[in-house]
């Protein structure tokens, strides 16, 4: 049974990142299908937002969810502890939480890095999911300023993988690469295709200037 001030902080901050993706973003769209229960989720991370966007569509996770962070950030930001936040100096605490069902979400780079290619992962993410016997699911994330005010986050799963670190890699570049062509051929105002919306976010001035003058129109009986 989960304290009190737990309850409290997990609803505040599902309340804070919701508000914050929404807020800031355009929107997020997804492609595949996130795991329920006991997986790694291993993850690029390219962009200030991927630590937002994943946690707002594991919120809803019935098991629950944890992150693993450098002691850096957790000792910055203690509260995160309540919250599922693992140190990863700690790998037994995070086998404990897949053990218990949990999702638990990685950054195998290691670091925030520029967008581009991927960068050399870590063995964490696989060592946990071989150790615990639970799937290794790769996710790719691209956060970018196309045709809209505010920028778009498109996240692909992929199916799960052996737990290694080369074909986690492989995987990702893959996944990478394809979600890379795809933003730069698809229209800017778009979304991709086979990306479902899953979030919305916030409308383009221009749009939102058009539903005004749609309304000023029909009060004006203008046609």
């Amino acid at each position: 049974m989960r304290p009190p001030r737990y309850q409290l902080l997990y609803g505040l901050f599902r309340w804070l990142f919701r508000r914050t993706v929404r807020g800031g973003l355009r929107g997020v769209w997804l492609r595949g299908t996130l795991p329920q229960g006991g997986a790694v989720l291993a993850a690029n991370h390219h962009s200030w937002w991927d630590a937002y966007v994943l946690p707002v569509l594991l919120f809803g996770q019935p098991q629950g969810f944890g992150v693993v962070m450098g002691e850096a950030r957790l000792s910055e930001f203690g509260f995160f502890r309540e919250l599922g936040g693992i140190s990863a100096s700690r790998p037994r605490l995070a086998l404990a939480a897949l053990k218990r069902g949990e999702t638990l979400l990685i950054f195998p780079e290691g670091e925030l890095r520029s967008p581009g290619g991927l960068g050399p992962l870590s063995e964490g993410a696989a060592w946990l999911a071989r150790k615990a016997g639970v799937p290794l699911v790769p996710v790719a994330i691209r956060v970018v300023l196309r045709g809209q005010e505010f920028p778009e986050a498109y996240l692909e799963v992929g199916p799960p993988l052996p737990p290694e670190t080369e074909r986690l890699s492989q995987a990702l570049q893959e996944m990478l690469a394809d979600l890379d062509r795809g933003l730069r051929t698809a229209p800017a105002e778009e979304p991709l295709p086979g990306f479902r919306p899953v979030l919305k976010g916030r409308l383009s001035t221009h749009e939102r200037m058009a539903g005004w003058g749609a309304a000023l129109r029909r009060l004006m009986g203008v046609r």
